[in-house]
């Protein structure tokens, strides 16, 4: 049986805290993601319990009468609990050494296993097609477990939202990104 997981990355959103909401263009984003998927069959819906996370999938669940199931492994990654004014350079430096940690935070690779957790669950259930809402820091970090040349300008470039669809046929997993963000530039 060959398994889908769709890795959406929330859209547009009014900030980084926990209860941000998305913004009127995420809103409008969150209704084009529905379209996006109107096509495919959806078997299951795991968010992050952030509420932007939420709010970019809540569209598809409505559309396809699917209750979104909320994992606290899929929140977004604290790089610290302190304030770093040089958090961009900070966190590049993560995704080169895995294991950097800063005050509070998680480690990249800490945070690579909490979602790749939640993905080896997923592969291993009886779900085909399932799509998992996230972050972006998140999001990049599982991608680099499949794809080791996932790197800072691979986040870096990541789009709100995005979509990656990993296939798992056989024990590999393939990735591939599947969103194409110039289709939704107008909104």
């Amino acid at each position: 049986m060959i398994k889908k997981i769709y890795v959406v990355r929330h859209c547009e959103a009014q900030g980084q805290p926990l209860e941000a909401q998305l913004t009127k263009k995420g809103l409008k984003q969150a209704e084009y993601l529905s379209e996006f998927f109107s096509n495919t069959k959806i078997d299951r819906i795991i968010s992050s319990p952030f509420l932007r996370a939420i709010q970019s999938v809540e569209p598809i669940s409505e559309k396809i009468n699917l209750k979104i199931e909320i994992d606290e492994r899929l929140s977004e990654r604290t790089l610290s609990t302190t304030d770093l004014p040089d958090w961009f350079e900070k966190l590049k430096a993560t995704f080169n050494d895995t294991e950097l940690k800063f005050e509070g935070g998680e480690s990249s690779q800490e945070a690579m296993n909490r979602i790749v957790s939640v993905v080896d669950e997923v592969f291993k259930s009886e779900t085909e097609n399932t799509i998992i809402v996230t972050h972006g820091n998140l999001m990049s970090l599982l991608l680099k477990n499949y794809n080791n040349n996932f790197d800072f300008e691979c986040w870096r470039n990541l789009s709100n939202p995005d979509v990656f669809q990993l296939t798992f046929t056989k024990n590999d997993v393939n990735m591939e990104r599947i969103w194409q963000e110039e289709t939704i530039i107008n909104i």
